[in-house]
């Protein structure tokens, strides 16, 4: 173990027992959240010290094993030792492993911490095509989420008659959902020819996504006065009433002209609840823009900002092909990524993450 481990090992088993002292007093116990986030500290120390205090044993057996070998002369006995040895230094491997993940954890940003996220997918341009690809795109989604045991809630849908997707807004839940998922926001095209084309031609059609980390009321602060609410009959494909009371909530954020509805929940106060949810999400993603004027010219030409606005990636049908526009890199079985096998993509685009990733040369 290196002076770095040991100085930490040293200092999470003092941090430990002051946590501990903190949880008895009488003060914090009455305090719930406060004893909550010790209990999370808590959580977070023992996660390290399992590995550390584990390895720390694991090393002295290795330091005693060598000590051992360096006197003793009998065959057999050395044979014993070495078998040890072998043991411990492939365990002492497997801890630094289990470490050197925990470390990168550590240095992942807050905002890739997020657990909890709004999916939006709206068609674009191509009228009725654009609405089935937007569809395609949820549905891919849906079973990348279905495969990381994420779950997945609509919370609005607007459908047209051909089965597509006007607009789908979700909820997605799970570990490192928005780490995987962020680089997804932008405009997706499509060629390919529409089931609508009865002479074969190919069409082009957009469909546009939007990631947005769900956030909490103190996080965005909404004001009564800057609201104004709608309560309608949520409806189905082709815009039919499907229920006779009005549960289905509209909201306006006045100051910014920015509109959300949810009609999934049958309780009008539950669909209002969800609808204020996003409308915080969207409220942070204005603000997160707003930031994105900091970055680097040249590297916002290279790999963007993640905006809904920004053309992304491209899904040539005719070519089996999918090009990101960002990594300048193509994927092929297009059939199988559009069931939900999507892992390929995702692992390429963490790149972006780095500052001194160049991007190859774009194909479309």
């Amino acid at each position: 173990m290196n002076n770095d481990l040991k100085a930490k090992l040293e200092k999470l088993r003092l941090d430990k027992n002051e946590v501990i002292n903190k949880m008895s007093d009488p003060e914090v116990l009455k305090n719930q959240k406060e004893y909550e986030s010790l209990v999370r500290d808590l959580k977070d120390i023992d996660k390290w010290l399992f590995y550390l205090e584990d390895l720390d044993r694991v090393e002295k057996h290795i330091n005693d094993d060598n000590s051992m070998l360096e006197s003793e002369t009998d065959d057999e006995i050395i044979n014993e030792i070495n078998k040890d040895l072998t043991k411990n230094q492939e365990k002492q491997e497997k801890l630094l492993g289990q470490i050197n993940k925990l470390i990168e954890e550590e240095n992942v940003s807050e905002d890739d911490k997020i657990n909890n996220i709004i999916l939006e997918v709206r068609a674009g341009t191509g009228g009725d095509e654009a609405a089935i690809f937007a569809f395609d795109l949820y549905r891919m989604y849906m079973r990348y989420c279905e495969k990381k045991n994420w779950d997945i809630n609509m919370l609005d849908v607007s459908e047209n008659t051909t089965g597509g997707y006007k607009e789908v807004v979700a909820e997605i839940k799970g570990d490192g959902c928005y780490r995987e998922l962020k680089y997804e926001a932008g405009v997706h095209r499509v060629q390919r020819v529409p089931v609508t084309e009865k002479q074969g031609r190919i069409h082009t059609s957009t469909a546009t996504v939007a990631i947005l980390p769900k956030v909490t009321e103190k996080e965005v602060e909404l004001k009564d006065s800057d609201l104004e609410y709608d309560f309608f009959k949520s409806s189905g494909k082709g815009g039919q009433n499907v229920q006779k009371v009005e549960t289905a909530v509209r909201i306006k954020h006045k100051p910014t002209g920015i509109v959300v509805t949810c009609q999934v929940e049958r309780s009008q106060l539950k669909n209002r609840e969800r609808a204020l949810s996003v409308l915080r999400s969207k409220l942070w993603e204005i603000e997160k823009e707003k930031q994105f004027g900091d970055i680097d010219d040249t590297r916002r030409s290279q790999v963007g900002t993640a905006k809904r606005c920004e053309k992304i990636r491209t899904y040539n049908f005719p070519q089996d092909r999918i090009t990101d526009h960002r990594l300048g890199e193509s994927f092929h079985n297009i059939e199988s990524i559009m069931e939900g096998n999507i892992e390929n993509i995702l692992n390429a685009m963490k790149k972006l993450d780095d500052p001194n990733f160049v991007p190859g040369q774009d194909e479309e």
